[in-house]
């Protein structure tokens, strides 16, 4: 029957529905190690979990401490010290210190003057996007701030681990800097940083709950999804499961697209991502300027509606490019966030530069 055909109104309705879906991206220890490649403002280097404790020089915290594990994984060693913290007083004592350490060398890092990783990203997304980060740093929550100097149309930021540099009062359900004072007078406390892999309670924490919260309703609405240098630890079975059920079934996934940014080898990252991937819905990459958020920025989802759905051709040239500083980041972006503020409020589909010349409409 002819209303069994959906409409040109119809059509426009689920076109729009998914450009304006979210785009989620997951953020690991090697997305802060792209950031700042040769260090930070001060030659300070980021380290991953494994050969953490040697790299940061907080060997000195264990030298009393005969630990049972031989993994040099931070989590692992971590695990242990809670573990037989409630009965030996020195791992409760070292568990401490590590904690206090780790917080204050976390707290030092500071972005280069010019654009980083984290700058670019911020400014490939917009306000229906989130980013969910596993990293302690204060590295993003610094781009942050640059990027506020050019539009406050920014995406939402999920701290899932905690950070050094975020703080949360409990009174108010407010997170912020850490150490600002809250609307209630009070200061934000810092929110915890370390959980014990075998019995991660995320939902323990009220402000990591907060984040896993949101990061789990995007996912649930999501058109994309990006892993950028997040390896889904074994160890880390609560984190995987939730985000599995956040997804869902594979089934009802077979529009979206998930995209990974990492540096090891392709089959190797897809195999430990192949329970959120359907089928041959994925793109790889080791770069972040060769994702989509660095070929369309500000216009992922649109960029791949079109591409995937409408059939078009995309120029991803016109994206970011390595190198650019941030006078070229606000020529790019300028007349995106223009088009944004115009377009605000009403149900008018965002138009942008990534369609190939020879298919522009």
């Amino acid at each position: 029957m002819k209303d069994d055909y959906p409409t040109g109104e119809d059509l426009y309705d689920f076109e729009y529905g998914m450009k304006n879906s979210p785009h989620v991206v997951l953020l690991g220890a090697g997305a802060s190690c792209a950031a700042i490649p040769n260090g930070d403002k001060y030659g300070k280097k980021i380290s991953a979990m494994s050969g953490f404790i040697d790299k940061l020089g907080l060997s000195d915290v264990l030298e009393d401490i005969s630990l049972k594990t031989t993994s040099d994984n931070l989590e692992e060693i971590y695990m242990e010290l809670d573990e037989r913290s409630s009965t030996e007083p020195d791992c409760m004592s070292a568990k401490t210190e590590l904690e206090n350490r780790i917080r204050n060398y976390m707290l030092e890092f500071e972005l280069p003057d010019t654009p980083t990783i984290y700058d670019f990203l911020l400014m490939s997304l917009t306000s229906k996007d989130i980013i969910a980060t596993f990293n302690w740093d204060p590295l993003l929550v610094q781009a942050i701030s640059r990027a506020y100097e050019y539009t406050d149309n920014l995406p939402t930021i999920a701290f899932l681990h905690g950070n050094v540099a975020v703080g949360f009062c409990e009174k108010d359900n407010v997170m912020g800097n850490a150490g600002y004072p809250c609307r209630c007078g009070e200061i934000l406390k810092p929110t915890q940083l370390l959980f014990p892999i075998k019995k991660k309670d995320y939902a323990s924490d009220t402000a990591i709950a907060k984040s896993w919260k949101s990061l789990k309703n995007a996912l649930k609405a999501a058109y994309m999804v990006t892993i950028f240098g997040y390896s889904a630890p074994k160890s880390d079975a609560e984190a995987i499961s939730m985000l599995k059920e956040a997804w869902g079934d594979l089934k009802d996934r077979d529009l979206e697209e998930i995209e990974i940014i990492d540096l090891r080898p392709e089959d190797e990252v897809v195999a430990s991502w192949e329970e959120f991937i359907h089928t041959h819905h994925y793109k790889y990459s080791n770069s972040f300027f060769e994702s989509s958020l660095g070929r369309f920025p500000r216009r992922t989802c649109e960029a791949n509606f079109d591409m995937f759905m409408n059939n078009g051709f995309m120029d991803g040239g016109n994206g970011f490019k390595e190198g650019m500083g941030f006078s070229d980041i606000d020529r790019l972006t300028y007349e995106l966030i223009a088009e944004e503020s115009e377009k605000k409020g009403t149900r008018k589909i965002l138009s942008h530069p990534y369609k190939a010349r020879h298919d522009k409409r």
